[in-house]
């Protein structure tokens, strides 16, 4: 194998959810001439979905690329979140070194371990990023040895404890290399250490191969497989053969190659050894597979995806509203659409159910499949989905049952540490270590999957917004029994039609209300918390009498409380095993699975009698 010299950085850029580090490319991008003079650019903009302006986060990985210095710098934002951690795991692969950016403030945290550790074990080398020095009460050179501890604690080699540190403050625009240099030559000196610190891409010899790390989209062309060119070279019009994981290997045609640079997408005569760019021409090509234009050629390995840990049904809408609202309602819609998901999207699975209309959709974690749920009603779909529930396993030589479990760092203030941990303890959680940080306390401790599933609305709930979790997969383990999902039961309504306030204002007496006077409901439709545990059929649709005493604008001075409005999240986690939400774009309705008053006491009964039998 020889080292050719290219003057071409791969790096990823890797850290905890809000620590800046998608500020920092806008920084990066800013000093490699991305931006015109006076340009109006939005904040954040490599988080080009909707969903992850409104949200705050980074949802799928985007690559771009700095020209400076006469080098190319091709960069890739991956996300912070847990759950899109195989967007994270697949892009190794592609790059060389990582941009690890890590609060100074708060230190490394969980998500920081999960890819820190991802990107050390594939050989990485690591620039640490000491971000946010100018907040209030910011430590960068006690964060600085954090790090270090966690470079031990996941086994770095030498050379990557040797990493280069930068400190300083996206949003300001500046780095310098210790935490009281010089701030006037703004991002350059971090721009320096990489070309300096992070190799060259190793160029292999012999004829064009890539391994296909990411899927983009062209509306002219179709699918654009992206990935870095480990040798040779591919121009427009070469013959390439495409190499699936399953063994098998099609051929293509070239029709176009693009360039990343700045914001935008460049088309290309070639792609040269080193550089990730964009290939087009095929039918179907998938995240994992290998081109390259001898036949012959074996196809290169893949990173490790770690297993998908729950699952949810999404099923056509079948309520008595279905179709009123979206375009595509149709099973066939709803399967091709899930299948495409899985096509760009390594870490989530989908298979056909024992039921007609019903699909499994294995997944990360809760959040990753509400956003997917969330891409659907924007592109105008109406499905239903269910409460997450987690993937069992067997113990092949013990026949037990075993379920995940997750590692979970929870941060809140001293007054609720004791509402915290019982609320951890109901959940069947073992506290690991509990230790003081900033006015408050870090609990860690060990949860299955099944309890985290509803734990942060909680947790925003008893420390009133003030509570900071996050989570990574630890391990299969043994059943841990059973953890109780709702305490309370809800208010079902019993007709199809106008809720009104004269009804409203008798069922608040009942519990907290979902739905506001002049909505619509229908049968079997969840409208409302009822305190107790029990289900409790409601009218909400009532009118009141008109008698001789009573007239009709009797009761317009009636005044509701505020109907609770919940998030596409927080129903899923709200909802028990026998109700579904129902998605459409303009709508969030809680449903009971059978919406039939008399059919749900009727199969109740059924189960008991089974149950006693």
């Amino acid at each position: 194998m020889e080292k050719q010299s290219v003057k071409i950085r791969n790096v990823a850029i890797i850290a905890h959810v809000d620590h800046g580090k998608t500020t920092l490319v806008d920084e990066l991008l800013k000093a490699g001439g991305a931006y015109h003079a006076n340009q109006n650019v939005a904040e954040r903009a490599m988080d080009s979905m909707d969903l992850e302006r409104e949200k705050g986060i980074t949802i799928k990985s985007k690559n771009t690329a700095v020209h400076w210095g006469g080098h190319v710098i091709n960069i890739v934002d991956t996300p912070g979140h847990a759950d899109f951690g195989g967007e994270v795991e697949r892009v190794m692969k592609m790059v060389d070194g990582v941009l690890l950016v890590v609060d100074a403030y708060e230190g490394p945290q969980a998500q920081t371990r999960f890819v820190l550790r991802k990107a050390l074990a594939e050989g990485l080398c690591p620039v640490v990023v000491i971000n946010k020095i100018d907040r209030d009460h910011a430590e960068p050179l006690a964060v600085k040895e954090k790090v270090l501890e966690l470079f031990l604690d996941l086994d770095a080699s030498d050379e990557q404890f040797e990493a280069a540190f930068m400190y300083g403050s996206a949003r300001d625009g500046y780095f310098m290399d210790s935490p009281d240099g010089d701030k006037s030559g703004g991002v350059l000196p971090l721009l320096q250490t990489i070309i300096d610190e992070v190799p060259e891409p190793v160029v292999e010899e012999g004829g064009f191969r890539m391994l296909v790390s990411n899927i983009d989209w062209d509306n002219y062309v179709g699918r654009v497989a992206v990935g870095r060119v480990l040798s040779g070279e591919v121009k427009k019009g070469d013959k390439v053969f495409v190499h699936r994981r399953s063994g098998a290997c099609d051929r293509a045609t070239i029709t176009k190659i693009f360039e990343y640079s700045g914001l935008g997408v460049s088309e290309s005569s070639s792609g040269g050894a080193g550089n990730i760019v964009g290939i087009s021409g095929f039918e179907d090509v998938d995240i994992g597979e290998t081109l390259s234009a001898d036949q012959e050629a074996e196809a290169l390995p893949f990173v490790d995806i770690d297993p998908p840990t729950v699952q949810m049904e999404f099923s056509i809408n079948d309520g008595p509203f279905a179709g009123q609202d979206g375009k595509n309602v149709t099973t066939r819609q709803i399967r091709d659409r899930l299948m495409r998901e899985t096509k760009i999207n390594v870490s989530l699975e989908v298979s056909d159910s024992d039921r007609a209309g019903v699909f499994n959709v294995k997944a990360r974690g809760a959040m990753q499949i509400a956003v997917l749920v969330e891409q659907m009603r924007r592109e105008d779909f109406e499905v239903l989905v269910s409460r997450p529930t987690v993937i069992y396993k067997t113990d092949e030589e013990t026949g037990r049952k075993l379920e995940p479990f997750e590692k979970v760092f929870v941060e809140v203030p001293e007054d609720n540490v004791n509402g915290v941990m019982r609320s951890l303890t109901g959940r069947r959680a073992q506290v690991e270590s509990m230790d003081s940080v900033r006015g408050g306390k870090e609990i860690v401790a060990v949860i299955p999957t099944r309890g985290l599933i509803g734990f942060e609305t909680e947790l925003m709930n008893i420390t009133s917004g003030h509570g900071v979790m996050s989570h990574l997969f630890h391990e299969y383990a043994g059943h841990c029994g059973e953890i109780p999902t709702r305490m309370t039961g809800t208010l079902v309504a019993m007709e199809t039609g106008v809720a009104t306030p004269y009804s409203l204002d008798a069922l608040e007496d009942r519990g907290k209300l979902f739905v506001e006077a002049g909505e619509t409901v229908y049968q079997g439709q969840v409208v409302g918390e009822n305190p107790r545990a029990d289900d409790l059929p409601v009218n909400p649709t009532k009118e009141k009498h008109l008698t001789n005493h009573r007239s009709k604008g009797d009761g317009k001075g009636i005044q509701l409380s505020p109907a609770i409005k919940f998030s596409l999240e927080r129903a899923i986690e709200y909802i028990a095993p026998d109700e579904l939400v129902e998605a459409t774009p303009t709508n969030l309705r809680m449903r009971k699975r059978i919406l039939c008053n008399s059919e749900r006491k009727r199969m109740g009964r059924s189960s008991k009698k089974a149950a006693a039998v």
